[in-house]
């Protein structure tokens, strides 16, 4: 005997129902025919019940197949009436076996019908209680009703995260089986677990509030102050007490799917765009996809006709401006007596600790600094700004001594006013959360915008050389031409023509920047001996006298070009007319730039236009991403004793974003927003989280990584806000670990419909892509060559975006090898082959009658389509239309993310692990490199002998007619004779029912062995025994 208990905690953001604005909701739980309610509470959007509902449970090893529906409803007209706001439906696999394992779960309400008016969601917490709990093991039982598992294999008892690599790597090895061997047909949408922070005293009132889950190192932790509390977190005062919760680094039983602390939360944060007319900031014309966060901004401007205060005549002057322990300094100026600084500072209102701002001029010394004079300002008489208004005049203000009183000589012109991150002076001011900085490490917390430099294909066709000189006419020629572009190095192969005439007819593909300041060097050397060459003519080509090439069927004419000996050939100049050399090469070179220039990989590209802007299409829509706040971050800088300086960096097109540092905070609070042009909707947005490592002025550390997005544009709702919190993962040698949530808000907008939609009847890339396509083996290493431009070009910026940066955005290493990854694309094909296998064993249930009435369904329209023939593509067409409909319900409500259970990351072992990470060449020991060669040798044997039985199938279907069994094909060609007079008398409509009459038989008359044609076409003769 079981019981299933249903604590409903509470509700959120109901909608209204009882035409006052307001609602009287109650809950109704039904479970296995039993249905039971809580009390309701009247005139509440956010009730509170904290009610224990208890159910008995039939069985309890089928709980994994029940299911439990929650309604909440609007009490009205005295109970006699009761209005939908929402339901959840929860599968019994979700279901903890004790108290202790179970959690406050978070569901969103969901519509019971198209036309429902639903939002809010509800706090659950659910578990099951055994009598007899000796005598069952609920994981087991569930897997094993799931899997249909015969023996059951022993429950893991480490499920607990540790911050050292071992024993992360066994717990995470311990626990990957089981988790990965549930059945993934069934799927929990929009399914949110928090957990609560209680005390151990139950007869105390308490606090409870919701938080995320911990990370993977950390756990739960202790809950974050107010002050940085973000707007997807809420904090409420009216819960009940409360018994312990378990841990937030427990891993937690959630079936199927990868863990909650994976999984992609829906947010509401305060922004205007989603509070709609009524509850927005009138004043707020931009930035409405992320809070508005207030400066106090101080534009320092110049100064004039100040006093002198030294000996020489003249003075070095400075400017500090101080509001309460907030202090901004700028630079100063040696003996001048009119500077001009343009210098803005910003001040958080949140933390502003006085009313009054002071601005001093000082006078530079080497002992102590002299006083020159001072303004004072009352914040309260501050103005207000709000872009796009055109930015506040300055004003020109006489300086007062310490006393107040107004000096003789002395004015400062400056600008003080109250604005947002909308402001323009926003990305290049000094922020008072930076106070502790130098200039030079200023500079590197700030925000900025990036663009890529634009690339271009450069094509080299080596046609030939006419009238080489070699050093000894009497041995046979070996030559090739070395092509050289900057970093990049191509060789073409030795001429097959040996005389000092040769020719090679080769293309070399390079990548090309603009703005085109490079020479090509092309030179054509002899083969001597091994690793000894020498040059034999060579010449300088600059790229910018390239010509461009847009279109694939005109080609640009060859030329010949001079040659010239190495020595001269780097002094082109005066002296290239002096020089009789008569050697020359043939070549056809041209910047293709019709091309698209792939510098990330094709499956998440976030550009496809072409290289040439004549070529480009109108944009479609516009993107805009609101990067609102991080939460839970891992402190990266523990051993400095300090916690994480984290920023975030954004890439769509070749336009790149990164937002100003917050120092040493794990929930920073960026509130920025970007805008990109969009031109194809099938592209992809690549959002990145890093530690900024450069604040102490080390130049040669390197960023630390904390986590990525990436969003396809594709699956967006146009209009649609998205705000959502996105977990960090990042895959490293010890395992998968969360460093943290990224809070975003996400809106694509459309601008041009028809252009949208015609997008998806044009090819992905440019047409120079498929009329002249390049070989995979050349996209791979130009891909590279692209991807080391972008990074060199970005990181010679101020602020630089860094190498490592660049890299880990554009996923540099996508193409190595990895064991994890080929076995998360090979259960990608087995998923997709697994509707295949339910078709067929749905039509196996038909043929062998095992619902009847289906069967008898199926015999009909079978043959209604044979009588009509003509219904049969509108049959078919009827029924996509009917199941796409059908599935729009079952629509993904969350934009995709990094999902660790597809990735095969959960359960990854740690050699492969170590594997996957280790450098190119190996720099592992020698029985390491052996053991995983070995490894791999088992594997491609099991992939060998798969190829092989496909060979096997497809040499026995080519036998059949090739008289290599003369038996066999003399009874083919029999029957194929023997068919051919029986459908020339016959009308197809007999034989179309007689053939579907056979195949639907019932099973008395159906035989167990394989039928004649299985084993005729087995008995086919194949190549495998011809095999060495």
């Amino acid at each position: 005997m079981a019981k299933l208990v249903v604590e409903v905690l509470d509700s959120v953001d109901l909608m209204p129902k009882d035409g006052q604005g307001s609602s009287s909701p109650f809950v109704e739980v039904e479970f296995q025919g039993q249905r039971q309610r809580t009390a309701t509470k009247f005139k509440d959007l956010n009730p509170f019940w904290n009610e224990k509902l208890a159910f008995n449970v039939k069985n309890h090893r089928d709980l994994s197949d029940e299911t439990i529906v929650v309604s909440v409803y609007n009490d009205s007209k005295n109970g006699h009436h009761k209005d939908f706001l929402g339901r959840v439906r929860i599968s019994g696999m979700s279901v903890a076996f004790s108290e202790e394992e179970s959690v406050v779960q978070r569901y969103p309400l969901d519509k019971r019908g198209l036309f429902s008016r639903v939002r809010g969601d509800i706090a659950l917490r659910m578990h099951a209680v055994i009598q007899d709990s000796n005598s069952f093991d609920p994981v087991e039982e569930v897997l094993q009703h799931v899997n249909g598992v015969e023996n059951p294999r022993p429950h893991p008892q480490n499920h607990h995260r540790h911050n050292d690599d071992s024993s992360y790597a066994k717990a995470t090895e311990s626990t990957a089986t089981p988790l990965q061997e549930v059945n993934t047909n069934y799927k929990f949408e929009d399914e949110y677990q928090y957990m609560e922070n209680q005390a151990k005293n139950k007869k105390k009132k308490e606090l409870r509030t919701f938080y995320s889950v911990g990370t993977g190192s950390h756990g739960g932790g202790p809950p974050p102050p107010p002050a940085e509390r973000p707007a997807f977190v809420e904090t409420r005062s009216d819960f009940t007490k409360a018994g312990p919760a378990p841990s937030a680094s427990v891993m937690q039983m959630q079936f199927p799917g990868q863990k909650p602390e994976y999984s992609v939360v829906e947010t509401r944060p305060p922004v205007a765009a989603r509070m709609g007319y009524w509850g927005r900031d009138k004043t707020a014309s931009t930035y409405d996809l992320v809070e508005q966060m207030h400066f106090l901004y101080v534009s320092v401007v110049k100064a004039r006709d100040l006093p002198v205060m030294d000996l020489t005549g003249s003075l070095d002057p400075y400017v500090e401006v101080k509001i309460g322990n907030y202090k901004g300094v700028t630079g100063h100026f040696l003996k001048n007596q009119n500077p001009v600084w343009k210098h803005v500072f910003a001040f958080s209102r949140e933390r502003l600790q006085s009313n009054l701002i002071e601005i001093t001029v000082k006078d530079k010394d080497l002992v102590k600094d002299d006083f020159v004079g001072k303004v004072l300002f009352d914040i309260v008489e501050i103005p207000q700004r709000v872009p796009p208004d055109s930015p506040l005049a300055p004003q020109w203000y006489r300086l007062a001594d310490k006393k107040g009183d107004k000096i003789h000589h002395g004015e400062i012109m400056l600008a003080v006013w109250m604005g947002t991150q909308a402001d323009e002076a926003f990305p290049d001011a000094w922020h008072s959360d930076a106070h502790s900085l130098n200039q030079q490490s200023l500079a590197s917390t700030r925000s900025k915008v990036y663009f890529s430099p634009k690339l271009y294909y450069l094509r080299v066709h080596i046609i030939a050389a006419q009238d080489l000189i070699p050093s000894d006419r009497s041995r046979p020629l070996e030559t090739y031409v070395k092509v050289q572009l900057g970093h990049q190095l191509r060789l073409t192969r030795p001429s097959p023509i040996k005389h000092i005439n040769p020719e090679w007819n080769e293309e070399l593909m390079f990548v090309a920047s603009e703005p085109f300041d490079e020479y090509i060097v092309i030179s054509v050397e002899e083969r001597i001996g091994p690793g000894k060459d020498e040059v034999m003519g060579k010449i300088l080509i600059p790229i910018r006298e390239v010509p461009q090439r847009y279109e694939h069927a005109k080609l640009l004419d060859a030329r010949w070009y001079p040659l010239f000996m190495p020595s001269v050939a780097e002094e082109i100049g005066e002296k290239k007319k002096e020089v009789k050399f008569a050697s020359r090469i043939f070549l056809r070179l041209s910047l293709d730039s019709g091309y698209h220039v792939l510098d990330e990989s094709t499956h998440f590209s976030s550009d496809l236009q072409p290289s040439s802007k004549n070529l480009r299409k109108q944009s479609i829509g516009i993107l805009e991403v609101g990067i609102l706040s991080a939460r839970n971050l891992q402190p990266m800088k523990s051993r400095e004793g300090k916690l994480t300086d984290a920023y975030c960096v954004a890439k769509y097109g070749n336009k790149w974003v990164r937002t100003r540092t917050l120092l040493d905070s794990l929930h920073p609070r960026w509130n920025e927003q970007y805008t990109w042009e969009v031109h194809d909707p099938c592209t992809v947005i690549t959002i990145g989280v890093f530690d900024n490592c450069h604040t102490n002025g080390k130049d040669d550390a390197k960023d630390q990584r904390i986590g990525k997005v990436r969003i396809r544009l594709s699956t967006l709702e146009t209009d649609r806000i998205y705000t959502h919190s996105y977990p960090l993962l990042v895959f490293s040698p010890s395992g998968l670990m969360k460093h943290g949530e990224l809070h975003l808000a996400i809106r694509f907008s459309c601008t041009a419909w028809v252009n949208m939609v015609t997008q998806y009847s044009k090819p992905l890339l440019p047409k120079m892509h498929y009329v002249q396509p390049i070989s995979v083996r050349h996209i791979d290493w130009l891909r590279h060559q692209a991807m080391q431009i972008v990074a060199a070009k970005l990181s010679r910026a101020e602020p630089p975006l860094r190498r490592e940066i660049v890299e880990y955005m554009l996923d540099v290493d996508y193409h190595m090898w990895s064991l994890r990854r080929s076995k998360a694309n090979f259960y990608r094909i087995m998923s997709l082959l697994s509707g295949v296998s339910y078709v067929y064993r749905w039509f196996d249930g038909i043929c062998y009658w095992k619902n009847p009435l289906t069967t008898i369904l199926v015999h009909i329209l079978f043959l209604i389509l044979v009588c009509y023939p003509e219904l049969i593509l509108s049959t078919i067409f009827l029924y996509l239309f009917v199941i796409g409909l059908w599935n729009y319900r079952h629509r993904p409500r969350l934009p995709p993310h990094m999902d660790a259970r597809l990735s095969q990351a959960e359960n990854a072992h740690p050699d492969e692990l170590y594997e996957e990470f280790d450098t190119f060449p190996s720099s592992q020991p020698t029985e390491l490199v052996r053991m995983r060669y070995d490894r791999l040798r088992s594997v491609a044997g099991r992939v060998q002998t798969v190829i092989g039985d496909l060979a096997t199938q497809g040499e026995r279907f080519l036998s059949i007619l090739s008289w290599r069994d003369p038996r066999a094909t003399a009874i083919v060609i029999v029957f194929s004779l023997i068919s051919a007079v029986f459908l020339y008398v016959t009308p197809f409509q007999v034989v179309a029912v007689l053939f579907g009459l056979y195949t639907l038989r019932h099973p008395r008359f159906r035989r167990k062995m394989p039928s004649l044609p299985v084993n005729f076409f087995k008995r086919l003769p194949a190549r495998s025994d011809s095999l060495l």
